[in-house]
């Protein structure tokens, strides 16, 4: 524990990314041989399951700490991180009896969340007083799942391929999947062996690069392929051993989520590996995404789901043909691979190639992607390889512009890690009938300046509190930006919003000058007529209260 405590605070002292690599490469140059493993399952994002309750966690700190209810709530409102609070009020600092994170894991950890709610509590006293307070941090860290030290899964692949001397595609391909923290998982990640043996295991995700600059910066149309962005799941569709295996980009197994596009797949070659993406789908385009998530919150789908929500994959590329790795292959000769193959079912195609001659043609199709229910474009390199990442100049995403209104900012609370002083989290709302409608919560956006000044704000101008959440004076107008808007019943305004961010603050406008919610439902009806081809124009105008 004492090594992995090290590891973490090294980590979390720096921002740059070689010390970040360095630190990991001596950790498992230094640590023993049976903590690696838990280390890379956490560095992973992995959690304890199942996670000890918060409720339980609060009340345990605090009877330890013998402190009243209301000081530990002001204590964990300031300092803003669960973890951090409970470490730093403890007032006992202990030696820690077990040095190795596998043994704190078997012996303090699981004995822990496997526990009875009722016994929990005595067994976190016992563990907290027994450990110097940065352990302690650690552990707690280790216990909400909460461990977020600003290492990404490449950033942890690259210090494995360091430490290992394999190449980072190698690493990153046998860390795809579900990464189980055992000798076995080591033995299979350290082979020198290149060519892996797990019949179910994905090839690491090609990534695309956003257009920021003029489109035609990116090289001649005719070096491109251009295909419509859809707004779905990304995934690799895994055809080995007569088995089918859905892989989400974010690496979730989809088992039993999409049964009809698993029987669909026998008709593939065995050994076939496809990339693509699983859309809500009927008729001739996609519905919703909102449709779609009712299918990826069941791990088994009744018939009625099933006819409710019909999906199709739509297969963009393919990386194995017949058992062998095609990825080094140019895109144009696998893409020809890809039309050859014999799909057998309308539950899987493939994604269409536009066939635009000039950039102008193509922006002209660009615009209308949402009227074929797409975000924007695709373009990807004839000559290109499939990259592991966000490799540069391989492919390339032009979204349409979001969708964006000004609205009011309604409430705050404090953020989170560096940020757990500041009120960074925002609720904004707008006008519907004359009353301010909160219909979406924003954080990212502002710059650090910015986000002092609506700090210090916020601070002079709270109304009420409500636990953490503060409300505000409703004064500050922010322009907000979002990729997709539909009704929810589950939202007091009716509406839903993909993927909120702040674009600006509006210091020139009023609150009463912010938009209302016919701006929304607009958007949503307008949705509603593409889909029935009604209508082809996006409003352009927001009615104001």
């Amino acid at each position: 524990m004492k090594n992995f405590t090290e590891l973490y605070q090294a980590l979390d002292e720096t921002t740059s990314t070689n010390r970040k690599i360095e630190a990991m490469v001596q950790y498992f140059r230094s640590a023993p041989q049976n903590d690696i493993p838990y280390a890379i399952y956490f560095l992973l994002g992995n959690k304890l399951s199942p996670t000890v309750a918060a409720r339980t966690l609060r009340e345990a700190a605090r009877t330890a700490s013998a402190i009243p209810e209301w000081l530990f709530e002001e204590c964990y409102e300031w300092v803003g991180d669960l973890a951090e609070t409970m470490a730093s009020i403890i007032p006992v600092d202990g030696e820690s009896e077990v040095a190795s994170l596998d043994e704190w894991v078997q012996h303090i950890l699981k004995p822990i969340v496997n526990a009875k709610p009722e016994q929990q509590g005595d067994l976190l006293k016992d563990a907290w007083l027994k450990t110097t307070s940065a352990h302690r941090f650690v552990m707690n860290k280790l216990l909400t799942g909460n461990l977020r030290v600003g290492v990404s899964q490449k950033l942890l692949t690259r210090a494995i391929s360091e430490w290992t001397g394999l190449s980072s595609e190698t690493i990153s391909h046998r860390l795809m999947g579900e990464w189980v923290p055992t000798a076995e998982s080591m033995d299979r990640l350290l082979n020198q062996d290149a060519r892996d043996s797990d019949v179910s295991r994905p090839y690491p995700f090609c990534l695309a690069q956003p257009i920021t600059k003029e489109i035609g910066s990116i090289g001649n149309r005719s070096e491109f392929i251009a295909e419509w962005k859809w707004d779905g799941i990304r995934a690799q569709l895994v055809r080995r051993q007569n088995t089918t295996y859905l892989w989400s980009r974010g690496e979730d197994l989809l088992q039993g989520r999409f049964p009809e596009i698993e029987a669909a797949s026998q008709s593939l070659p065995d050994g076939t590996v496809l990339d693509g993406e699983i859309l809500a789908w009927s008729g001739d385009r996609p519905l919703p995404f909102a449709l779609l998530q009712k299918r990826i919150q069941r791990k088994r789908v009744g018939p009625k789901l099933l006819q409710e929500v019909p999906v199709r994959f739509l297969a963009f590329d393919v990386l194995e043909y017949r058992s062998e790795d095609i990825r080094s292959r140019l895109f144009h000769e696998r893409r020809r691979l890809l039309e050859s193959l014999e799909m057998g079912s309308a539950c899987i195609g493939i994604s269409p190639s536009l066939s635009a001659e000039s950039w102008q043609q193509l922006a002209e199709d660009r615009a209308c992607a949402r009227e074929r229910g797409a975000e924007g474009l695709m373009l990807k390199r004839l000559d290109s390889p499939y990259g592991v990442g966000r490799t540069a100049g391989l492919w390339w995403k032009w979204k349409m512009d979001p969708y964006s209104l000004d609205a009011v900012m309604m409430y705050a609370q404090r953020g989170h890690g560096r940020r757990a002083t500041l009120f960074t989290d925002y609720t904004f709302g707008v006008w519907d009938e004359g009353v301010l409608v909160p219909f979406a919560k924003a954080y990212s956006g502002l710059n650090e300046e910015e986000i002092g000044f609506v700090d210090r704000w916020i601070r002079a101008n709270t109304l009420e509190k409500f636990g953490p959440v503060h409300a505000v004076r409703p004064e500050i107008v922010m322009e907000i930006a979002f990729e997709n808007v539909q009704h929810s019943p589950r939202h007091k305004s009716g509406i839903a919003v993909r993927f909120p961010r702040i674009v600006r603050i509006r210091t020139d406008k009023t609150a009463d000058q912010a938009d209302s919610i016919a701006s929304l439902r607009a958007w949503v009806s307008f949705g509603s007529k593409q889909r029935s081809q009604e209508q082809t124009k996006t409003p352009d105008t927001f009615v104001s209260p």
